[in-house]
């Protein structure tokens, strides 16, 4: 009963740009931890950039200085600003939370335990 949407993928020449939107619906009562994995064909799934409840960043060394992640908290999203963009961020890219759900009990609303949950990937295409 939550879900993560990926959005704003698509094909864009070398140098250019994308903004990459996730939006955690449903029974969403808390979200921790986020982040950006991708995977290029016949290579492992690798951690783009995370962000913290607290709003700390963390970035794998190839997009550093190039990608920028952060997150609207009120409203349950988390983007990837992506310039100066290379064929090799040619990926599908997913996103992923530690998401604690809403549960209604015969005692009333009850918070779930941290669970991570992703979204289904959006492909990003880097391409003359």
């Amino acid at each position: 009963q939550v879900q993560l949407v990926e959005s704003g993928g698509g094909l864009v020449q070398p140098g250019g740009s994308l903004r990459l939107s996730c939006v955690a619906s449903g029974k969403v009562f808390s979200i921790n931890s986020m982040g950006w994995y991708r995977q290029a064909p016949g290579r492992q799934r690798e951690l783009v950039a995370s962000v913290s409840k607290d709003d700390l960043t963390d970035y794998e060394d190839s997009v550093k200085g190039r990608f920028t992640i952060s997150r609207d908290s009120a409203k349950n999203t988390m983007y990837l600003q992506m310039n100066s963009l290379k064929p090799e961020d040619t990926a599908v890219y997913y996103c992923t939370a530690e998401i604690s759900a809403l549960a209604r009990t015969g005692w009333g609303p009850s918070a779930l335990p941290y669970i991570d949950y992703w979204g289904q990937g959006t492909q990003v295409t880097v391409s003359t």
